[in-house]
């Protein structure tokens, strides 16, 4: 907190103490206001301009530093100044009061609150961007709330401060009236509580309430709208239907038959998806090779003469298939039947938000889920089409190793196959037209596995743009452009597209039904994965944000649970902690925040990393590089992200995960056993880090003191004579 808030809450803290040393509140009880009435109406009479403005100025003082006292002062405005006038004076007042002291707790305490709260005030905030004023209109209509603290409270948004005024001023106008009103008979009000009855109140909670009925009615409204000219089934066939088997269809569609759903499970073309056929599974088992071609390359340095082997790309390509034939039965047809699940091979069709038609018949359902996954974005690239580029989907068809290889794309896709199909022997380039590979990751990061890949061979080009395919006669060449505009050509045998992936929406009837869509492609969902039919659900790569196989399953429990038992109870998706792997070497394995992202949030962080190079076990099995690093919340344990980039990194961040979803310190890791010597021993060694870094010196001073009292050294670090 700067100096100026420290100022300003010292004088808002000695206003305060002032107001209750010198007991100024005797002066605002029902009891002195009735005894002063008929010397207070002939100040009023003798000079109303300057008793109202004296009138007015206190009013927005008791408000603005919340004082107790704004109750008996709103029937004194009906005693003195009338029903109108009074109620015209007290409404401004009221709000001018109530906005500074939001702009003042705002000033004073917004910075400190979004500091230590900021994932909390985050999502606050999108509440309050939607419906805020809304929600504000209604808490203002019902005096029973205490003014003082929806002022306080809606301080730490990022409501604008003309929306709360408008807002204000417009909900307390029918509260005020009341007690404006109820001022004009004051001989007849004892207490300030008389004025608002049982019925009273009950008719103030009742009009605070008619505003979030009229909500419901209005979004139900819209909802028939977005309904109408569809005919919901009277029966069905079916409590829901999913399109798409890969991870996160498959696990919609297990929940759902396993808590005795009629469900059914459409896949156009393979069951298991993306992942098992074209993506993760496929990726690892050739990693798996190249890693093996890779330490063949190095045994030098494990003890071994250098040796050569011979890779067989063709039999590589067939243990990628037999990898994939092998996991196959854990998605098949067969097993989803077996639990229960309607299991449909063929092209799904929405034809209503109730009915999907598939091979020919038409499934009337009560809930849809959109699994449909994603597909490689290929760039508008000149000439692109002429060559018969290579993407993530049918990279896997490959016979033969390609001589020359261009991988376009520094994502994780494209920085595993540049690896892989480097160290299986290709002349490998890569290009980024981004100022790093991995850009998602801190930049020590991605320059480690930059230096990797070009200590390996390949060449690796950042800040390029792919422009256009030129056809040089005896082969195809790449056109890339610097950020300085200078043009290089890079010739290739077999160009790999790997920049991305788009959404699967198109095709299958969500457009002609009118299901909402993001600007990038992806299904429009609220916070409990419904689109805008409440009925309709979208997850996994189809919706985004993450494209990982695990945030499909992630959400489809959201999805199949809010489909199937949202009437009495719905649940939020939780995307607070997200991990995720690159699977190069080194691992790159994140979760929670790095520093690029704490920068761009403006969220306060420290750091704490261990090199792996000093870890036992990396420097036995000759693995002795890489970089834990631990961003906290400064000044205490609280683990806010990590980014591992190590051998098994991908398996090494789940103790983190494991820690930031239960909220467990580093204290905690540090103060748990690790088995010696193993890889884990790293994430213990970065708690040690933090620890080390956070020592209490005067502690240590204090302890350093009782030592040598207790050797009896009567001066510091001198054995005493014998």
């Amino acid at each position: 907190m700067t100096i100026s808030r420290w100022i300003a809450l010292a004088v808002v803290a000695f206003l305060l103490g002032a107001f209750f040393q010198y007991d100024l509140g005797s002066y605002l009880t029902l009891e002195n206001i009735k005894s002063e009435q008929a010397a207070l109406q002939g100040l009023v009479e003798t000079n109303p301009a300057k008793f109202i403005a004296g009138y007015f100025f206190i009013y927005v003082a008791v408000t603005a530093l919340s004082i107790p006292g704004a109750a008996v002062m709103t029937l004194v405005a009906g005693a003195l100044f009338g029903l109108w006038w009074g109620l015209l004076i007290v409404s401004f007042a009221s709000t001018i009061g109530a906005t500074l002291a939001m702009v003042i707790a705002r000033w004073l305490f917004k910075e400190q609150v979004e500091s230590r709260f900021k994932n909390l005030i985050s999502t606050i905030n999108k509440g309050i961007a939607k419906d805020g004023a809304f929600y504000l209109f209604t808490l203002r209509l019902v005096p029973a709330f205490p003014f003082f603290a929806i002022n306080l409270a809606m301080a730490l948004t990022s409501m604008k401060v003309i929306t709360f005024f408008l807002v204000s001023q417009v909900g307390m106008l029918a509260g005020t009236f009341v007690f404006v009103n109820a001022g004009t008979e004051l001989a007849q009000v004892n207490n300030p509580s008389d004025v608002l009855s049982a019925g009273l109140l009950m008719s103030f909670v009742l009009l605070g309430v008619f505003p979030l009925l009229a909500k419901w009615f209005v979004d139900w409204v819209k909802a028939q709208r977005v309904y109408s000219g569809f005919e919901k089934p009277k029966s069905f066939d079916a409590d829901m239907v999913v399109i798409g088997a890969g991870s996160g269809g498959l696990v919609a569609a297990l929940i759902a038959a396993t808590v005795k759903a009629k469900v059914t499970l459409i896949e156009k073309n393979k069951m298991g998806g993306d992942c098992l056929n074209t993506g993760c599974v496929p990726s690892k088992a050739l990693i798996r090779s190249a890693r093996h071609a890779y330490d063949n390359s190095r045994g030098k340095s494990l003890g071994f003469s250098d040796s050569v082997i011979d890779v067989d790309f063709k039999a590589i390509m067939a243990r990628v298939q037999r990898t994939i034939a092998e996991i196959e039965p854990h998605d098949s047809v067969e097993r989803y039947q077996g639990l229960g699940v309607d299991v449909e091979i063929g092209e799904g069709e929405v034809l209503s938000p109730w009915h999907v038609r598939v091979n020919g018949k038409t499934i009337s359902t009560r809930n849809i889920v959109i699994a449909s996954g994603a597909e490689p974005f290929v760039p508008p690239i000149e000439n692109l089409d002429s060559v018969d580029y290579l993407t993530s989907n049918n990279l896997w068809e490959l016979q033969e190793r390609p001589g020359r290889v261009v991988v376009l794309g520094g994502g994780p896709i494209g920085t595993e196959l540049t690896q892989a199909l480097g160290r299986l022997g290709s002349q490998v380039t890569q290009v980024e037209l981004l100022p790093n590979i991995l850009p998602r990751e801190d930049k020590e990061f991605s320059s480690m596995v930059q230096m990797q890949l070009e200590s390996e061979g390949v060449t690796v080009l950042t800040g390029h743009k792919a422009e256009s395919v030129v056809d040089e006669g005896t082969g195809h060449a790449l056109k890339v452009v610097d950020g300085e505009g200078a043009e290089k050509l890079i010739p290739f045998d077999r160009l790999v597209v790997a920049v991305g992936r788009k959404a699967n929406t198109a095709g299958f009837g969500l457009e002609e039904l009118g299901v909402a869509l993001n600007p990038n492609g992806t299904v429009s969902v609220d916070d409990y994965l419904r689109t805008n039919f409440s009925n309709i659900y979208a997850i996994g790569d189809a919706a985004g944000p993450y494209q990982f196989t695990h945030t499909a399953s992630h959400m489809a429990w959201y999805a199949s649970v809010n489909a199937l038992f949202g009437l009495f109870r719905k649940f939020k998706v939780d995307y607070s902690v997200i991990p995720w792997a690159t699977f190069c070497s080194p691992e790159v394995a994140r979760v929670g925040l790095n520093e690029q992202d704490a920068r761009a949030q403006e969220i306060p962080y420290e750091v704490s990393t261990y090199d792996v190079a000093d870890l036992d076990r990396a420097i036995a099995d000759e693995e002795a590089h890489g970089l834990v690093k631990v961003l906290t919340v400064p000044g205490k344990d609280k683990i806010l992200g990590v980014t591992i980039a190590a051998e098994h990194a991908g398996e090494l961040i789940g103790e983190f995960t494991l820690a930031m979803k239960h909220e467990i310190g580093l204290n905690k890791i540090l103060g748990t056993i690790h088995i010696y010597p193993t890889f884990m021993e790293m994430n213990k060694f970065a708690a040690s880090e933090w620890r080390k870094s956070h020592k209490p010196e005067w502690a240590l001073v204090i302890a350093e003191k009782f030592h040598r009292w207790r050797r009896g050294n009567p001066a510091k670090g001198i054995a005493r004579e014998t």
